[in-house]
């Protein structure tokens, strides 16, 4: 069955009530790497010369091993202490070395094991992760104008050709196919042993490059050739629906084609293309969403899910695009709207 989470950075706020008022009782987190914190490099436009860098360059602090048995154990800790059961990440150690295949990888593939095995020694059963060389999302805009003046982000191919290209040492597409084999060869039979599913998320936007920098999850038949490269359920896909309803215009298509390797759902909407796109309400966007939630039904594709990139509304900052709290909270009474549609109440 589908389940509805949430997911949350491990530093209590003040508004993580209002997700348990809602319903929500399961997250999913980042990784806390030590007192410092995680040194992130801005992805959102405004506040730096590059308004468009590098999102999400993991740098450990010296000595800081979150992905270890004890970090883990704390952030459970942590969680459960706020209301609320973790059930896995959407985070990993560094994997840069591991992703271009030059010397520093299989330290790096060593310490995603050592975080699969912490999981599965807490309980943890879901793994998040990307294969982009450098970055992860990339948008051009963070204040894009939407219902009632809402603000939404989105993404011009021809306005980021204007942007600085980034310098992908060159680094092909073949290469990153041959450095994913050699990952997922390694992590894979250690995510079966400690009963954790690895869900690989799509290239957003899904386009062949970005800045000069080659990307290669960017279609159904990418994650077709993803998953039979170590055909195992531990080897999965996290379904994010924007990016891959930039893929195929039937999603519920997709829900069916890949039923037995949805390890995680990412629940939102855009319109446009590829190329050309603006984030959606969940109720507004061009996907029938009560469709996908019965093709998971129907399919018995048994996954948490949750909303993703929501609009940020009235009265807040603009400070995390995507992430703000209201645009959240109304997202999943959408969601459990559709839910109770389709399981039934109280399922």
């Amino acid at each position: 069955m589908i389940s509805v989470s949430e997911l949350l950075e491990p530093t209590p706020e003040p508004w993580w009530p209002l997700l348990r008022q809602v319903g929500v009782r399961q997250v999913v987190s980042y990784l806390k790497l030590g007192e410092q914190g995680l040194r992130w490099l801005a992805l959102v436009p405004g506040g730096s010369a590059e308004p468009w860098e590098v999102t999400r360059r993991r740098i450990p602090e010296a000595g800081s091993r979150p992905w270890e048995e004890q970090g883990v154990v704390e952030l459970v800790r942590l969680y459960d202490d706020a209301g609320y059961e973790l059930i896995g990440f959407e985070d990993a150690p560094p994997l840069d070395l591991a992703r271009r295949g030059v010397e520093g990888r299989d330290e790096q593939i060593e310490w995603f094991c050592d975080l699969v095995r912490a999981m599965g020694a807490a309980g943890l059963s879901v793994l998040c992760y990307n294969w982009s060389a450098i970055g992860t999302w990339a948008r051009t805009g963070a204040d894009v104008a939407a219902r009632g003046g809402a603000r939404v982000t989105a993404f011009d191919e021809f306005q980021s050709a204007r942007q600085r290209p980034l310098d992908a040492d060159g680094l092909t597409h073949e290469d990153l196919w041959r450095n994913l084999e050699y990952f997922l060869r390694a992590a894979v039979p250690v995510a079966e042993e400690n009963g954790v599913r690895l869900a690989l998320h799509p290239d957003d936007p899904p386009l062949p490059e970005v800045r000069g920098i080659p990307r290669i999850m960017t279609s159904l038949d990418a994650f077709d050739r993803m998953l039979a490269l170590v055909p195992s359920p531990a080897n999965g896909i996290a379904l994010c629906q924007g990016n891959f309803a930039l893929m195929t215009d039937d999603i519920p298509a997709a829900i069916n084609r890949y039923a037995d390797r949805i390890n995680y759902v990412h629940f939102r909407d855009v319109s446009g293309t590829a190329q050309s796109f603006v984030e959606t309400f969940h109720d507004t966007g061009p996907t029938d969403l009560l469709a996908c939630l019965r093709a998971y039904q129907e399919a018995g594709v048994e996954a948490a899910l949750r909303p993703d990139h929501v609009p940020t509304l009235h009265g807040e900052t603009n400070e995390k695009p995507g992430y703000m709290v209201l645009g959240r909270l109304h997202a999943i009474g959408y969601i459990n709207g559709l839910r109770e549609a389709v399981f039934g109440k109280g399922a």
